[in-house]
């Protein structure tokens, strides 16, 4: 019999084991927690509520850190003229293989005069357009941000980490100065960052991509890098810096102080829902989802137990005195009153994550406590109703802290230091990780170390950190500290 494709299952039964197959047990959890699923379109998928509510919280996080420092929501088309995407031939060629186009429109099915790209990012619509608003130097910076869906034609699809459409946030911004340029792409990579720390809980290498990893078009590139337990690398957030490469395929320029003609500076920077998948491979354990609180859609889950109507009655009336200090205290909250037995409720909030669970039976009203559960520890605590709003508010905080910790511990347990080539080799044949080690920094050396290691990739270069040794590859004084790894 033909094996089933992943897209081709109608349901998931039971959750394959992580120590199984991380890539079935990954998209398991991904469709039976109901976060997405395919949607009969071959590498599209759906992002069902209790996915995209956790989406909403990031983009409502970075939506408030990029407004604060000046950067306003724009809406770009869609579609982009063939002339457009051609200016920038590195880019181009870059993007090239996953352009989706259209070429007929109307009842009819007539031909276009001009083929249009379906955006697979929006620098060279967003190039023609925005050079009608800049026309001075008092015109910039101009901070520019989108949230929309692209299309890129990937041959080989999994749940948000790679899918022919997928959500995100593109940001755009043009300036006066080389030097203002860079530093917006340093302070984007800092919001990224601080969203993959400070919400998602996952610890995050950042720096600089090496010249094979770097942005089509782009004279460089940040990143954000973070560790699953299948020990393979996630990029979270890049920032790419353009200097005038852009302005100059598109002629956006502005008259500067001394009233000459100039071109602009600018930078892109895009994350996207693929760190809704970096939440279930960060956290996630053979029982489903541990979601972090900052961006869990449901915090705290109250069951109530009972056996009868009138117990029913005595267990609402109990959660009725003590809900409204839930709500006061911000916590988001639901009582599951569904048809079904308190163990099979357990099991599916554990597989949806959330982070407490409070059990509260006949007992526990006539006590005035509730027994709460910590999903990640699974300790069950006998928790006082009163003050319980402002108990269940630290709880969570500290949800929030051991999760990252235990995230750091798995990082630093997986991250090594290597010298050469042949230890790089080794090393991920048998296991995976960041390694540091020392590197040259010529980027024909790049090819080589994919080869070699079977798909290793530089992942990172912290130019903050000098040298120890020799570059690994080939023994010349090295130039550059660079962390190593598989990458999704």
């Amino acid at each position: 019999m033909k094996q089933e494709t992943e897209e081709q299952q109608d349901f998931v039964k039971d959750l394959t084991k992580m120590s199984d197959d991380f890539d079935r047990w990954y998209t398991d959890v991904v469709r039976k927690a109901e976060l997405a699923d395919w949607s009969g379109i071959r590498g599209m998928m759906v992002v069902r509520a209790y996915g995209w509510a956790m989406w909403e919280a990031l983009m409502r996080a970075f939506d408030d850190m990029i407004k604060e420092s000046g950067h306003e929501n724009w809406a770009f088309p869609l579609l982009i003229p063939r002339e457009y995407l051609m200016k920038e031939a590195e880019h181009v060629e870059g993007f090239a293989p996953e352009v989706a186009w259209v070429t007929k429109a109307g009842g009819g099915m007539e031909e276009l005069e001009e083929p249009l790209a379906v955006r697979p990012t929006s620098e060279s619509i967003i190039g023609p357009l925005i050079k009608r608003y800049i026309q001075s130097h008092r015109d910039l910076p101009k901070l520019t941000n989108q949230w929309n869906s692209v299309v890129r034609w990937e041959m080989r699809s999994r749940l948000f980490l790679r899918s022919r459409e997928f959500w995100w946030q593109e940001g755009h911004t043009f300036h006066a100065s080389a030097k203002e340029a860079m530093d917006e792409a340093q302070l984007i990579l800092g919001y990224y960052r601080a969203i993959a720390e400070d919400w998602l809980a996952v610890p995050v290498l950042s720096g600089k991509k090496s010249p094979a990893e770097t942005f089509p078009g782009a004279v460089h590139t940040l990143t954000v890098e973070g560790l699953m337990k299948d020990g393979l690398a996630l990029q979270m957030g890049t920032s790419h810096y353009f200097g005038q490469n852009f302005a100059r395929a598109y002629d956006i320029s502005f008259s500067n102080k001394a009233n000459e003609r100039e071109l602009c500076y600018s930078t892109s920077w895009g994350m996207s829902t693929r760190l809704v998948g970096a939440l279930v491979m960060a956290h996630g354990d053979d029982s489903g989802l541990i979601v972090p609180p900052k961006v869990a859609p449901t915090q705290v889950i109250v069951v109530p137990i009972f056996r009868d109507d009138a117990g029913r009655a005595k267990v609402e009336r109990f959660i009725e005195t003590w809900a409204p200090e839930l709500k006061a205290a911000g916590v988001r909250y639901r009582v599951d009153w569904r048809d079904e037995r308190p163990g099979d409720k357990y099991a599916h909030w554990e597989l949806k994550g959330v982070p407490i669970r409070l059990n509260v039976g006949g007992r526990d009203a006539d006590a005035g406590q509730v027994e709460m559960v910590d999903r990640l520890s699974r300790e069950r605590v006998s928790l006082p109703v009163s003050g319980i709003g402002k108990r269940l508010s630290a709880e969570l905080d500290s949800f929030q802290k051991k999760l990252f910790e235990r995230a750091q511990k798995f990082q630093r347990e997986n991250t090594h230091e290597l010298r050469t080539l042949d230890e790089v080799v080794a090393h991920f044949r048998e296991r995976g990780g960041f390694v540091w080690t020392d590197w040259c920094g010529d980027g024909e050396e790049e090819a080589r170390i994919k080869a070699e290691s079977g798909g290793v990739t530089i992942r990172t270069i912290d130019e903050d950190a000098k040298p120890i040794g020799k570059c690994f590859v080939c023994g010349k004084p090295a130039k550059f500290r660079v962390a190593l790894a598989k990458a999704y």
